[in-house]
């Protein structure tokens, strides 16, 4: 882990299960999220500038759908057109908030001849057109607030901040801990091992006298004597 941390870019054993991809592909990767957000809060402040906040005639259908009411505000983009960060300008809404903020603006919408979707109530979106603009501003949030998380990980930058930081703090500990518990095992082993020997010494000793007492000869006097054939 330590040789992965300080060497990322070397093939280390690490490589097989944490796959990296080159700083270049990943700072790519960065560049194209900000320009799907940077988009997408653009087409969103489109409908609402040149849709939502207008009032057409009844003519102009499908553009008209008897919008009307308070304007809307305009979602905050977070990147200017060089994709740089950019502050929210007064009246704006941010991603975090404008489904909350647009939701006063719904109407309640009745379905036409054709299958128009009309607002009956004071509104600037029908529900339908609400619900597109929730999802583009539910993506956006996601690529603004997740994207540089998931680059650092497809970089391993997160990982190798993370094993840094397992290194510098646990690994020293957790060796010498590691060591002791090693240690033990060792004497753990020795003892049984030297128990193994002292058993078998034993059994053997214990085998040798058991032999040697069922083997051992009579004494002189202890003899039986020897009978005399006829007598």
């Amino acid at each position: 882990m330590e040789e992965w941390v300080a060497h990322p870019t070397e093939h280390t054993a690490l490589d097989e299960v944490i796959p990296c991809v080159e700083p270049a592909t990943a700072n790519e990767s960065l560049y194209r999220s900000r320009q799907v957000t940077f988009e997408l809060v653009n087409v969103v402040n489109q409908v609402i500038t040149n849709v939502s906040n207008r009032n057409f005639p009844p003519q102009l259908t499908p553009l008209y759908y008897n919008q009307s009411g308070p304007l809307m505000p305009l979602l905050c983009n977070p990147f200017t057109p060089d994709l740089r960060d950019r502050n929210c300008s007064r009246g704006e809404v941010t991603l975090d908030n404008a489904t909350q903020v647009w939701k006063k603006y719904e109407c309640q919408s009745t379905t036409v001849s054709g299958g128009a979707e009309i607002c009956a109530t004071v509104g600037r979106v029908t529900p339908s057109i609400y619900g597109q603009m929730t999802a583009g501003v539910t993506v956006s949030q996601g690529l603004y607030q997740y994207g540089p998380f998931l680059i650092q990980l497809q970089d391993c930058t997160f990982v190798r901040d993370t094993f840094t930081t397992i290194n510098q703090g646990y690994c020293p500990g957790l060796e010498r801990y590691s060591k002791w518990v090693y240690v033990g095992l060792v004497m753990v082993s020795l003892a049984v091992m030297l128990s193994l020997i002292f058993w078998v010494i034993y059994a053997r000793e214990r085998r040798h006298r058991v032999y040697s007492k069922q083997h051992q000869p009579y004494p002189v006097e202890d003899k039986p004597a020897a009978t005399v054939p006829g007598a």
